[in-house]
């Protein structure tokens, strides 16, 4: 699949409970109701979300995001209510060396259930089969666990540390680095 044809019409994908899709302004009350917990946003950069006002930005900055092909987001819903519970997205996607990185986001009420793993294992399965890529990679923050654990469930390896790799909060932060490589990659 082209680059062209990604970003004109973001494919959908169902997995055994999440339904993965393109975020609407529509699903704008579903990001407010889980972005404003602070543990959502513990190990990641962006802000809680004081206001529906944070939320309808949020959206809009995505969709400009990926307009610019910038970015590839799929709204992570949970099929039995269709309600949107959070996302996965490949971000820094280098045509040329064929890599990206993963970056998700979950609903602290559905932590702990195996969902984050089922998208990211669907995401990787997309990324190597329709993106083409060689390499696709996800970072975490040392001290986020769980963010490991996906990594290593959804059969990721794990490479190291990067030493004061990013900014957080005004101070530096040492970030853990997994991969998966496509001569690596359970074919389905």
């Amino acid at each position: 699949m082209k680059t062209e044809e990604i970003f004109a019409d973001l494919p959908k994908f169902e997995t055994e409970r999440p339904l993965l899709r393109k975020m609407s302004l529509d699903d704008m009350g579903d990001v407010f109701e889980f972005s404003k917990e602070p543990e959502v946003f513990k190990f990641v950069s962006g802000k809680v979300h004081q206001t529906i006002k944070n939320s309808r930005k949020f959206l809009k900055e995505i969709f400009a995001k990926y307009k610019a092909q910038e970015i590839i987001t799929w709204g992570i819903f949970h099929k039995k209510d269709n309600k949107l519970i959070g996302d996965c997205c490949f971000i820094k996607w280098d045509t040329q060396q064929k890599r990206a990185e993963l970056d998700y986001l979950l609903s602290r009420e559905y932590w702990n259930q195996g969902l984050t793993t089922e998208v990211v294992k669907e995401i990787i399965s997309f990324g190597f089969e329709e993106m083409q890529l060689n390499r696709i990679q996800a970072i975490c923050e040392v001290a986020n666990i769980a963010s490991s654990r996906v990594m290593e469930k959804a059969g990721m390896q794990y490479e190291g540390i990067l030493r004061d790799y990013i900014q957080h909060d005004g101070k530096p932060l040492d970030m853990k680095i997994y991969s998966f490589i496509r001569k690596e990659w359970p074919v389905k």
